[in-house]
């Protein structure tokens, strides 16, 4: 959790604003032209559903994925890496002296879609990330001897990966065939209820070959539409039970509806609640030098203490916990637990860290899913953990961390604590994997503590760059989080607690509380103020509780009553 990871960020970031400026001065979104009755989309295997034939990627950057998917059962996965920016293209077949549609449905990271060798002018479009479909359209005309012309996508150097789908070269009829019309795709089938809380019902179900979306109906009545094949019902009564179905639409119709399953809200929680501003502390399961504790021994201004840090075990996805008994002076596991009751009794919340500077846990597919919510729930039953921090420095996989932890909510009811300590580079984008992770459950988040240390210099939500050890740095960076999707009281500001925690950014607690005042009342701000202010503010976090003790607490004793007193 707690290395220099900055990754020479500052420069790419600044190389890509400039490029991206420049860029925007010559690419234009364009409207659909006027169609005719005899035009087709010349574009071959268009929805990515024959995987990538008629179809090549550079650098092998390029494949198929069932999700997300726009249309039918596959779409164009493509990453960026070093200096490849992920090209897929297509010769297409055209009409000398002929006007084309060229669009494409994408998100993700960076995406551009364009066309050369027309014959006249070449032309392109671009968006920057996007965290759901979004439709890119351009027009191009043929010369008089042209009979083909390259389509392509690409992403941007070291930026997300995009996805791609339904490209359409929209015109008169090049001769080099078309995909099939579509037919009214088939009945969904394996529906079930992927988690629950005491207001919402998680449903998923099986891909259905054709289909572009998918509608939900509860009790009988359609509820919502998505484009995946998942969803999350909300609005609901707890401990109540509701019947769901599901259909697959495409442009040829709606499917008939699937068999109907049952889901059950949770009751309604009823231990003590967090304060509605909290500090969070993690506690070291290890001896580093920092003083060792005992949780007993942890500072009473911190409302969440996460146990650093769970083990990977020989199973895909699987986690256990061994306390370090030797390393912390003989502390037995029998007080380990009867430390965490007690911390509970005072209102405090204790939960098990999964993932650090080390950790090499890796969920990445449905079984690995699955054995993760396993794991992880199996560990509250046996300490009496009251949730789980999703501290992963290495990378997650936002399909099946999504999966997992809805899956642990499922178990574990609406009480479930789920805390997230992504790096700055994790949160720059709604489209990184740790952010869309966070948007995916964010009606069960609790909080995100992300790192503001042991960074380089990131953009701030105003397109400016900050260097760390600054307000400006800290207030800039959760404006992202801020307007980007989540919840004031699902973001946190995480510090180190002295200049012995972290290899840099560590800043004076001071600062901690201006930052919290700026995002909070609109006090004390740096060069940068938010356009508005978010009262709602969890709080903050730090690495951690050792280090803390070790410096006297004065991080927590600074900042503990500031957070505590915010309005």
């Amino acid at each position: 959790m707690f290395t220099n990871r900055s990754r020479g960020f500052p420069g790419r970031a600044a190389r890509l604003c400039a490029a991206l400026a420049a860029s925007a001065l010559s690419l234009t979104f364009l409207g659909a032209g006027q169609a005719s009755a005899a035009d087709v989309n010349n574009a071959r295997n268009a929805g990515f559903e024959s995987g990538l034939t008629t179809w090549t990627c550079t650098a092998n950057s390029g494949t198929t994925v069932t999700s997300p998917v726009h249309g039918g059962a596959s779409a164009l996965k493509a990453t960026p890496a070093g200096q490849d920016n992920a090209r897929c293209s297509q010769s297409v077949a055209v009409k000398p002296n002929s006007t084309y549609t060229l669009s494409a449905w994408v998100q993700g990271g960076y995406t551009y879609l364009g066309v050369t060798g027309t014959g006249t002018t070449d032309v392109s479009t671009w968006t920057p990330d996007s965290a759901g479909w979004k439709q890119l359209s351009t027009t191009f005309t043929t010369g008089g001897s042209t009979s083909s012309v390259t389509v392509y996508t690409h992403g941007w150097y070291g930026q997300a990966a995009y996805f791609a789908d339904d490209i359409s070269v929209f015109g008169p009829d090049g001769g080099g065939g078309t995909d099939p019309a579509p037919t009214v795709p088939g009945v969904p089938g394996g529906l079930s209820v992927s988690g629950r809380t005491s207001s919402s019902i998680s449903l998923a179900w099986n891909t259905v070959s054709g289909a572009t979306g998918y509608n939900v109906y509860r009790n009988g009545t359609k509820v919502t539409a998505v484009g995946g094949t998942s969803a999350t019902v909300t609005g609901l009564a707890a401990s109540t039970s509701y019947s769901f179905q599901v259909t697959a639409t495409n442009a040829a119709g709606e499917s008939g509806k699937s068999a109907t399953v049952t889901g059950t809200t949770t009751a309604t929680p009823t231990g003590p609640a967090l304060p509605k501003h909290a500090v969070t502390g993690y506690w070291q399961n290890f001896n580093n030098g920092a003083a060792v504790q005992k949780l007993a021994d942890v500072q009473s201004q911190y409302d969440i203490i996460a146990v650093a840090f769970a083990d990977a075990t020989g199973t895909p996805g699987a986690v256990t916990f061994n306390l370090d008994s030797a390393g912390l002076g003989g502390y037995t596991v029998d007080q380990f637990k009867a430390d965490i009751r007690a911390k509970q009794a005072a209102g405090k919340k204790v939960i098990v860290s999964v993932g650090g500077e080390r950790g090499t846990v890796a969920v990445n597919d449905s079984a690995s899913a699955a054995n993760f919510a396993n794991s992880v729930y199996a560990l509250m039953q046996e300490y009496g953990f009251d949730g789980v921090d999703i501290d992963l420095e290495n990378g997650l996989n936002a399909t099946y961390m999504t999966q997992a932890l809805r899956s642990l909510s499922a178990k574990a009811g609406s009480s479930l604590i789920i805390t997230m300590a992504p790096q700055t580079i994790d949160m720059q984008s709604t489209s990184n994997a740790y952010f869309q992770t966070a948007l995916n459950i964010k009606d069960i988040l609790t909080v995100v503590n992300m790192q503001y240390y042991n960074s380089g210099s990131m953009l701030g939500c105003d397109g400016k760059v900050y260097s760390q050890g600054s307000v400006d740095f800290l207030t800039a960076l959760a404006c992202i989080q801020l307007e980007g999707g989540l919840a004031p009281s699902q973001v946190g500001l995480g510090l180190p607690a002295s200049t012995r925690g972290a290899g840099s950014g560590y800043v004076s607690p001071a600062i901690v509380n201006n930052a919290l005042d700026c995002l909070a009342k609109g006090t004390n701000c740096g060069t940068f103020k938010p356009s508005r202010t978010y009262p709602d503010l969890r709080g903050a976090m730090t690495w951690s509780t050792n280090w803390d003790a070790t410096a006297g607490n004065a991080w927590s004793n600074a900042v503990g009553p500031h957070v505590h007193a915010l309005p």
